[in-house]
């Protein structure tokens, strides 16, 4: 692709930002499991520092895991996600350096910067899974699909449930599949340019 050709059109533009919304509904349409590795595949080449790639994915898509995660969720988002074909939980792996000499394979040391540094190491985890939980809802419009990103549950209790590894720590939820648009809120504003940014 040449330098001057690097601008997605309108059409793009919309899927990924300016109509893309929160669903709170689902149509009763399914999500396959190769569209699941699709959003992955797409997602997984997203930056993070030192390509560390802490995010841990747990797609929930049968009705035993729907159940399993449903005594962990606050009231309010239990009908949307129970109706959603799929939640995806977005966790983080604490000891993503384990994996960093096979990563960063041109720095096999980088291991060692996170070692024994437990609040440097869990601040990293949460900033680059972070990234890559919005990399993966961008990824999933970008193929078709639209999302429901949420807190509103027991962090505790979905950790326990899903992942058991003392190491691995839960960041958010996302329901995934083909919204109902008359589940839709109203649009909230957003602020504009000179509410939020600054050029120094």
């Amino acid at each position: 692709m040449s330098e001057d050709n690097k601008i997605i059109d309108d059409r793009g533009l919309d899927i990924l930002f300016r109509s893309a919304r929160t669903y709170n509904g689902w149509r009763d349409k399914d999500v396959s499991d190769v569209l699941v590795q699709a959003v992955y595949d797409l997602m997984k080449w997203g930056p993070t520092s030192a390509n560390c790639c802490p995010a841990r994915f747990v797609f929930v898509k049968s009705a035993e895991a729907k159940e399993k995660l449903k005594p962990h969720m606050m009231d309010g988002n239990v009908e949307k996600t129970m109706a959603a074909p799929v939640t995806v939980i977005i966790a983080n792996d604490l000891e993503f350096y384990e994996r960093l000499p096979d990563l960063f394979p041109h720095n096999p040391g980088m291991k060692d910067f996170y070692v024994g540094k437990e609040k440097f190491t869990q601040e990293a985890a949460m900033r680059n899974g972070s990234l890559q939980g919005a990399y993966f809802m961008l990824a999933a419009r970008a193929l078709g699909l639209d999302c429901g990103p949420m807190s509103g549950f027991s962090k505790k209790g979905v950790k326990e449930a899903f992942f058991p590894e003392e190491h691995v720590e839960v960041n958010f939820l996302c329901n995934l599949g083909y919204g109902d648009p008359d589940s839709l809120y109203p649009r909230g504003p957003r602020l504009e340019f000179d509410d939020a940014c600054k050029i120094l």
